[in-house]
């Protein structure tokens, strides 16, 4: 959800009203395998440990006008949840980090989910606690007025403490609703070192999912249709997400994923021995000569022996 702007113009045009916010959150086409970062209340609902990497590459190859450095958004992503019978639900790390033109973003959420059973599905209700160390390097940007009193000149950096809240309702081999908010209290960091009083300071950016996907089971068993969608908004913008993965024999998929104003998304997948490896490719749409974006997640889920009444799953979420 990276806006070409933040590259251009990510100092001159933010700090003048004395706050420093990231870039947007960073978006994922393989949305449905990033539910650890954005939604807490998912931890555990697998019912076994869920381990996932993701790596993005936006625009790639986009180039710094000033500099000739290349500085396309690159985002590294990875967690592990799992349940935790004791506790009645499930806990859930993750890692992340983000870099884009000049700034650089490392966020760890470390947070539990409690399950309720409800209806014929289960309810996770989670908290997690969110740092996010900010790093900007001043010395790389290019203002208008070099001399600008407010424009801190040199690396400057800070932590943010925050929380993020989700719940997520799923009903195993049929549908799935993810409602949360990352980073909720949108805390304020200290001032930033600038050559004015006015310096500004980084602030969290709170987001708000709505997340849903179903699965459509075909009369022959070996095929499947797993639509879905998600919605993330701070506010000042939204963006739009909708999308589907076919499926064949829990083995191969191929889809499609269409990001509103922004892409058009290419998806292939397949498993192998348990281990799920994702390809997307988007094209961008938004007409101002930008390169695609690839992106690659692997995934795998370690069984456990809970005790509980057996269930079976022909969905690979659960394999």
């Amino acid at each position: 959800m990276h806006k070409l702007k933040y590259i251009s113009f990510l100092v001159i045009n933010i700090l003048a009203i004395n706050v420093l916010r990231a870039q947007q959150a960073p978006m994922f086409t393989y949305y449905e395998n990033s539910y650890a970062v954005i939604n807490p209340g998912y931890y555990g609902l697998s019912e076994g440990v869920n381990a996932m990497g993701i790596y993005r590459n936006q625009w790639a190859g986009f180039k710094d006008d000033f500099t000739g450095e290349v500085v396309s958004p690159v985002t590294f992503l990875a967690s592990a949840d799992m349940p935790i019978k004791v506790l009645g639900g499930g806990v859930g790390l993750s890692l992340m980090k983000d870099a884009l033109g000049f700034e650089n973003n490392v966020a760890v959420n470390i947070g539990y989910s409690y399950h309720l059973d409800l209806g014929p599905g289960t309810l996770g209700i989670g908290l997690a606690f969110s740092l996010d160390n900010r790093t900007v390097d001043f010395t790389k940007a290019h203002p208008l007025d070099e001399n600008d009193p407010v424009i801190p000149t040199k690396e400057q950096s800070d932590m943010l403490v925050d929380f993020n809240l989700g719940l997520f309702y799923t009903v195993p081999e049929t549908f799935y609703v993810s409602l949360s908010s990352t980073s909720l209290l949108e805390k304020k960091g200290k001032a930033l070192e600038g050559k004015s009083s006015t310096s500004a300071s980084f602030v969290g950016d709170r987001t708000f999912y709505l997340a849903a996907g179903y699965e459509y089971q075909f009369f022959n068993p070996k095929f499947r249709l797993n639509p879905s969608m998600m919605i993330l908004s701070d506010i000042a913008s939204t963006q739009i997400n909708v999308g589907a993965r076919f499926w064949y024999n829990n083995k191969i998929a191929f889809g499609v994923n269409y990001r509103h104003r922004e892409s058009v998304d290419v998806l292939v997948g397949f498993v192998f021995k348990g281990v799920q490896i994702n390809y997307a490719y988007d094209i961008n749409t938004m007409g101002l000569k930008l390169h695609g974006s690839h992106e690659v997640s692997i995934s795998y889920n370690f069984k456990l022996d809970l005790d509980k009444q057996p269930r079976i799953y022909k969905s690979i979420r659960y394999l």
